[in-house]
């Protein structure tokens, strides 16, 4: 029998895939300036930006809603990219509640001025920040170097 289209066997076993879910990070303090001033994307005081107070609300949002669907038990493994705004994005949706004594925190309070508190590793999933994930912002220059 079939279930609202969806046929009973499928190309895969569905027990042995996996579901990916994809986040953007937050706002974060570059993106307050590049839309005043869009060369400020290419800023280094700006290359690893921070989460703004509204980036702080988004993550909070998001992190209800995800408690709140019943997703948050079941995943597996977060990945994000090692830039601070991600970083805060990740852990500040998937972590755990805030820090606690005797448990390891994922992330300290205050982490890069954000004003937020420490949150804890209890009761999340693993996390692995690499540098395979993060943005590359290539400027003009780079590609009239790149070309022959």
């Amino acid at each position: 029998m079939e279930d609202a289209g969806c046929p009973t066997t499928t190309l895969y076993p569905l027990h042995r895939t996996k579901i990916l879910h994809l986040v953007r990070h937050a706002q974060g303090i570059h993106n307050v300036e590049g839309e005043k001033d869009p060369s400020a994307y290419f800023s280094p005081d700006l290359s690893d930006a921070h989460l703004t107070q509204l980036g702080w609300r988004q993550v909070a949002h998001l992190r209800t809603h995800i408690r709140q669907s019943g997703l948050h038990s079941r995943i597996q493994l977060v990945v994000t990219s090692s830039l601070l705004r991600a970083m805060q994005t990740a852990v500040g949706v998937f972590g755990g509640e805030e820090y606690v004594d005797g448990v390891d925190p994922l992330m300290v309070a205050n982490a890069g001025n954000s004003a937020s508190p420490a949150i804890s590793s209890f009761d999340s999933p693993p996390f692995l920040a690499t540098e395979l994930c993060r943005e590359h912002l290539v400027c003009c220059s780079c590609l009239l170097f790149l070309r022959f």
